[in-house]
């Protein structure tokens, strides 16, 4: 319980230096309380990190005889790259081949906030997502579309902001068969059929 108060105070003073740095004074009444909200703000964006991914699952992987594509597209999520701190948001779409088990359907959504609540590149994020399914389902092939848009490319740099960011990761079947791939692009609205 102490480390956690010591990083607790820890995080809070290193935002009240940010603060005096950027030529604010933390002690402000704006500001006083931005170095704790700044830390709870944190806790609950890298909670990803504090997720035992054998709890998130909770036993929700059945033994179904079921061939067919399981897709689960739209998945909002919100993350922060790891280069600036800054958000990246979008949506994944996660699809899997079973091969006599699947898993329940809140599930897939869980496990993208869970690496999505890390600092995270998109392109770990996605292949996170695609290996966590193959290793727990071991199904016939997983695909992982993600699609972003970044706020570090938006707000600073190269100030674009209508760049999207798309990324995928195939597995097995999916790697292997262009029309298994072509149908979870159809199945998510990305491809021609």
């Amino acid at each position: 319980m102490r480390a956690m108060a010591d990083s607790e105070s820890s995080l809070t003073d290193a935002v009240r230096t940010l603060l005096a740095e950027i030529g604010e004074d933390p002690t402000r009444e704006g500001l006083a309380g931005t170095p704790d909200r700044v830390r709870r703000m944190y806790d609950e964006l890298t909670a990803g990190y504090h997720v035992d991914p054998d709890a998130l699952i909770n036993g929700a992987c059945f033994s179904v005889e079921y061939d067919e594509m399981v897709v689960v597209r739209d998945i909002e999520f919100f993350s922060l790259c790891e280069h600036h701190l800054l958000p990246f948001h979008g949506r994944a779409h996660v699809g899997y081949l079973p091969r006599g088990r699947v898993i329940g359907l809140s599930k897939i959504p869980r496990i993208v906030d869970m690496y999505a609540h890390r600092l995270q590149v998109q392109e770990r994020l996605t292949v996170q997502v695609a290996d966590f399914l193959t290793e727990r389902l071991e199904p016939k092939g997983v695909a992982c579309v993600v699609e972003a848009t970044h706020l570090c490319t938006m707000m600073r740099g190269v100030k674009k902001h209508d760049a999207t960011m798309v990324t995928s990761a195939m597995t097995g079947t999916f790697r292997r068969d262009a029309r298994t791939r072509g149908e979870f692009m159809g199945l998510i609205g990305k491809g021609g059929g």
